[in-house]
């Protein structure tokens, strides 16, 4: 019997349907035992990779950047060969396999996927959920009640998301610029204005903090950038959450958004045999990404399941109301370095808006960080 330790983060999206999936009979038949440890989701963000791979076999949720300079994770070419990765590239919905790419290989498989996506209490609106930033900023205007997700390293990847919205993907034609002065005067504008009135009960919260905390009270009716979580749509207890996509600058534009969502990353030290193989690749099949892993609470990666109407129907059409935004969501930087620069971009974009700090100063910090973590990357 082969044993494999396995880590992953201690939510239901992302314990349950793994470890239903380890406990199908067909799996010790085949002679494959696979244990799934957990961990805080924050846990990821700041527990090196390398760490993590030299203890477990699989690893939920790599930083690319960081596991390629650690040499520490077996690429999807290596394992399953350039044909079947080009498949399931095709079935993934938007950059969900493509974000693990670097240095011409892929290195998780994309088990789940997420990116940041409008929520509203829509019994608690007087009018249309807003599509457009504007019609964000005249909502919280009029309430008091839109809520940023700025808590860890959130307030950074909202900054990146309104860049990519208002036309103008952070880091992606010059990566050595994070954002142009005048994109980045703009969203800082933006974001300052909105974290002015945004409700101090949810401040320091998470994605999920935030969730819970709308779910139960009724002091935020809209966070226009969070990381979605399907489970909130259908909730056991408290509101149900309507999830759309999120904020265009204008109408037809991108919906700005940064992917997140987790991949299944493959330790060096982990021993590859058929039973592996077939179990990883099951785990990407239609018959578990339609059926078993919305039905057991985790939230799929493949194109077909977002547009599936079983899947809609019992999950309130949060999978058709936001795949346009997981089609077009933006890619963050993934050179070794840039997990530390999104920390403490956030930190600084925080203290800036209780400072109510003048914007080219602050721009002029984020290029900084920006510039020092890509040259701190590239000598390790």
């Amino acid at each position: 019997m082969q044993r494999l330790r396995a880590l992953t983060w201690n939510h239901p999206r992302g314990y349950n349907a793994l470890a239903a999936a380890a406990a199908r009979p067909e799996l010790a038949e085949s002679g494959l035992a696979i244990a799934w440890d957990k961990q805080p989701l924050e846990g990821f963000e700041s527990h090196p990779i390398a760490d993590l791979c030299a203890r477990y076999d699989l690893v939920d949720h790599p930083h690319v950047g960081e596991a390629m300079a650690g040499d520490c994770l077996q690429s999807l070419e290596a394992v399953f060969g350039d044909a079947t990765v080009r498949t399931l590239e095709a079935e993934s919905i938007g950059p969900s396999l493509r974000s693990y790419r670097f240095g011409d290989a892929h290195w998780a498989l994309p088990l789940d996927a997420a990116t940041q996506v409008m929520a509203a209490r829509a019994d608690l609106l007087d009018a249309p959920v807003p599509e457009l930033w504007g019609e964000v900023v005249a909502l919280s205007q009029r309430t008091g009640k839109v809520a940023l997700s700025l808590a860890g390293p959130h307030a950074a990847l909202s900054f990146l998301s309104i860049a990519a919205a208002f036309g103008e993907p952070p880091a992606e034609k010059e990566p050595d610029v994070l954002v142009s002065r005048e994109a980045g005067r703009r969203v800082y504008e933006l974001m300052l204005d909105l974290a002015g009135r945004s409700p101090r009960s949810v401040r320091d919260k998470n994605p999920i903090g935030i969730l819970d905390h709308m779910a139960a009270n009724d002091d935020v009716v809209l966070c226009p950038l969070v990381y979605g979580y399907v489970n909130y749509s259908a909730p056991e207890r408290g509101h149900p959450i309507a999830f759309g996509n999120a904020p265009r600058r204008m109408p037809g534009g991108r919906p700005g958004s940064t992917l997140g969502g987790t991949g299944i990353g493959i330790s060096r030290r982990c021993e590859i045999t058929p039973a592996l193989k077939q179990h990883l690749l099951w785990l990407m099949s239609r018959q578990a990404q339609v059926g078993f892993i919305p039905a057991h609470d985790g939230q799929p990666s493949r194109r077909e399941a977002w547009h599936d109407q079983a899947v809609n129907a019992r999950w309130g059409g949060f999978y058709e109301s936001t795949a346009d935004t997981l089609e077009q969501a933006y890619v963050r930087p993934r050179h070794n370095g840039y997990i530390a620069f999104q920390g403490k971009a956030s930190a600084l974009l925080r203290q800036a808006f209780e400072d109510r700090a003048p914007a080219d100063a602050v721009l002029d910090s984020l290029q900084a960080l920006h510039e020092s973590h890509r040259a701190a990357g590239s000598e390790r």
